[in-house]
Formats: structure tokens, sequence, C-alpha cells
């Protein structure tokens, strides 16, 4: 693919959020491509930056306390940090869908679930009240949920959490956005509707080229629905791949601990998990070195001082850990 083919470019990104405490830096230097049609997935503890990210990308860090200290983002060739909200606005929705992580959160508890879908489709895709009904109720159709013409006049508290989980992927998917953002999207749903949801992101996907981004803990949904891989501690992308690399040949000792943690169909029943030891550093003060190094089994003295740049390993593979660095290989 060309350059054509980017949607989305991060590059050097920096975020962080002033507190009593001191600044927290959730994001260093993240610097990742989405090309068109392509899945990505961005994976790792909670509190490794994903979903600041995520939010960054559509510009809805709150200001104060969070503020974007350093990089951009281009979307579409467009500098999305240097746009006015009103700006913003017009490309939230249309040209950006985000499915939150929380969507009782996320729902106006004041508006029907068909209002909040109908609202979004008269602004963005010039239709009439009757044209954005008809287009609302398929997509609660869509998303799984039952008796959609019924559920098209009732409020956020008359749903379950599954459902009101369904209505705000609804409400994403609605105007067909060339970028879909997926925080933790079927976490609250049953495996049957789980399965429903990837199946309409991935048509989505392959329909009208939508490009992907998967925030997820879920491993076997990256297995399932992605192409790449970013691997995110403590505010820094530490391995990215693909699909391939990263689950066949992981590279940095946090990714190979975090498969290692995980159930395996072909792991004996009697072979116990192995979790990773140890906390996440404090981010109001990180560590000058490796942040993962009091938890690494392997970690030298370099690891203390100085955090490893990205090693590359092929054309799409590469991971930030001295112990590929040609100086400090593992034997």
């Amino acid at each position: 693919m060309n350059d054509n083919d980017t949607v989305l470019s991060v590059k050097e990104l920096q975020v962080a959020f002033r507190t009593r405490s001191g600044e927290v830096q959730g994001v260093r230097n993240v610097t990742f491509d989405l090309k068109k049609g392509e899945a990505l997935a961005i994976v790792g503890e909670s509190g490794s930056g994903k979903s600041v990210t995520a939010q960054s990308i559509m510009r809805l860090i709150p200001s104060p306390p969070g503020m974007v200290k350093g990089g951009t983002i281009q979307f579409n060739g467009q500098n999305i940090l240097k746009k006015s909200e009103k700006e913003m606005e017009a490309i939230r929705g249309k040209e950006m869908g985000m499915i939150f992580q929380d969507p009782m959160t996320s729902l106006n508890p004041t508006m029907t679930i068909g209002r909040q879908i109908t609202e979004v489709l008269i602004k963005h895709q010039n239709m009439d009240k009757k044209q954005a009904r008809l287009r609302a109720i398929e997509m609660l159709r869509l998303v799984g949920l039952p008796s959609p013409d019924q559920r098209f006049s009732q409020y956020p508290h008359e749903f379950s959490g599954g459902m009101r989980q369904r209505a705000m992927i609804a409400i994403a998917l609605a105007c067909d956005p060339t970028l879909l953002i997926a925080d933790e999207p079927t976490t609250a749903l049953d495996v049957t509707i789980q399965a429903q949801i990837l199946e309409l992101m991935k048509d989505l996907q392959e329909r009208l080229g939508t490009s992907i981004i998967l925030i997820t803990h879920d491993l076997g949904i990256v297995a399932d629905m992605c192409d790449r891989v970013i691997v995110m501690y403590a505010g820094k992308v530490v391995e990215e791949g693909t699909k391939d690399e990263i689950f066949k040949n992981p590279k940095h000792p946090y990714t190979r601990g975090l498969l290692r943690s995980l159930p395996r169909l072909d792991q004996p029943k009697d072979e116990p998990l192995i979790p990773i030891d140890g906390t996440p550093p404090n981010m109001a003060n990180p560590p000058i070195g490796c942040a993962f190094c009091d938890r690494c089994d392997f970690a030298m003295k370099i690891c203390t001082e100085v955090d490893s740049k990205m090693i590359t390993h092929s054309e799409t593979h590469a991971s930030r850990c001295w112990l590929h660095h040609s100086s400090y290989r593992e034997e």
C-alpha cells in the first residue's frame, strides 16, 4: 500500500494529565499508522494508555486536566489537533465513529435511543425524520436488539447493560464512518451477541473499506478480527507487528507475559497459567529506563538507565527491548 492508503497517522503523541500529586503521563511518544480497510488492535493492561490514545484521536480528552503536549494526528491528510471544536463536531459521527467502553455514561439519559441515532443521521447524512427513523430501526435490528420498533422509543435506563452497548454500537455505525474506534466493544455482551457485533464490524470493514482500531483485553477477539497489533505498556508502544508475528513470535518480555497468562486450546489442562508479577509503574513519576524493568525476568543494568528505542525485526515487526539490540543480544 502507498501513502494514499493511510487513513490515520499518529506521530510522537504525548498526552498528560494535571493532578494534585503532579503531572501524570498518559501517552508517551506513541507513533503508528492505519491503512484503509485495516483492523488494528491496541492491547495492554489497564492504565497502559490505550483509551487515552483513542480519545486523543477523537479529540475527547477533557481539558483541563488533560493536555496534548506534543505530536501530530493526521486523519485523511488533516491535522486533527489543529481543528476547532466546531470542525471536529462535523467529523465525529460522520467520518469517525467510536464505541465507548461504558455505554451508560455515553448515552444521554434524557433522550430516547431512537432520537440519539436519528440526530446523528439528520445532522451528518441530511436525512429527513422519516428516513432517519427507518435507518435507526434498521441499525437497532442489525446490532441484534429484539423488537427494534419498540426499542426506538425507549430510554437508556429501560435497557439492560448489553442492550445499551448494542445501542451505542448502532449510533457509532449509523453513518458508515471511515474510521471506527471500538474501546472494549463487547465487554458487557454474551458470546452470541459478541459474535454478531464482531461480524457486523467485519462486514462494515469489507463492504466500505472502514478502518478499525480495536482496544481490548481479549486476545481471542484480536486473533479473529485484526490484521496488526500494537502492544502498549506505561504509555508507550513496546511492540508492534502483524497478528501472526505477535502471536507466534513475540519479542518483548511483556508481550510474552500477556500471552503466557491466557488459556490456550493447545495447552495441557494441568498446566497452570503464569501471571505477570508486580504492578505497572506510577506514571506521575515514570522510570527513566524501561518501564517494565521491575517486572521483567530478563532485566539488565542498562534497562534501569535508558529505555530502548524500537528495534526492527522485519518490515512489519518491531519491539522496544534491549534484549534484541545488537550490543545486548540475547544468547
